[in-house]
């Protein structure tokens, strides 16, 4: 299983594997994918700043039949828990996506590289 960050999402519902590594596809196609229910939040605000064009329900629910892209159920309370430990940022979204990660002590795909530098999972 591996955890995709918000742009991982938004670039596989465009078809864009061009933004990819080769290591990046490779984990895209042999792992089961997760994301962090923060990741619908954090599309709806790429939404409505004009960044994307469809809505998170629209890209979810494509991905979840194309790719078979499911949303994480960890508990809330224990994400949050776990987010108060990346203290490395300021950023809501970036601290809940890892967190949700870490909690299962799973990979993480994302090309941030403040995340990369700082989760011990996050690949690219």
């Amino acid at each position: 299983m591996i955890y995709l960050d918000t742009h991982v999402v938004v670039w596989l519902y465009a078809g864009d594997k061009s933004k990819f590594t080769p290591t990046g596809v490779d984990l895209i196609n042999a792992h089961d994918l997760l994301i962090s229910p923060v990741v619908q939040l954090e599309l709806q605000y790429l939404l409505e700043i004009k960044r994307i064009t469809q809505s998170a329900d629209v890209i979810l629910k494509d991905l979840s039949k194309t790719i078979g892209l499911k949303t994480c159920n960890k508990p809330f309370e224990e994400v949050i828990i776990q987010s108060i430990n990346q203290n490395w940022t300021r950023d809501t979204f970036d601290r809940i996506i890892v967190a949700q990660a870490s909690i299962n002590k799973t990979l993480l795909l994302t090309k941030d590289k403040i995340i990369l530098e700082n989760y011990k999972k996050a690949c690219w």
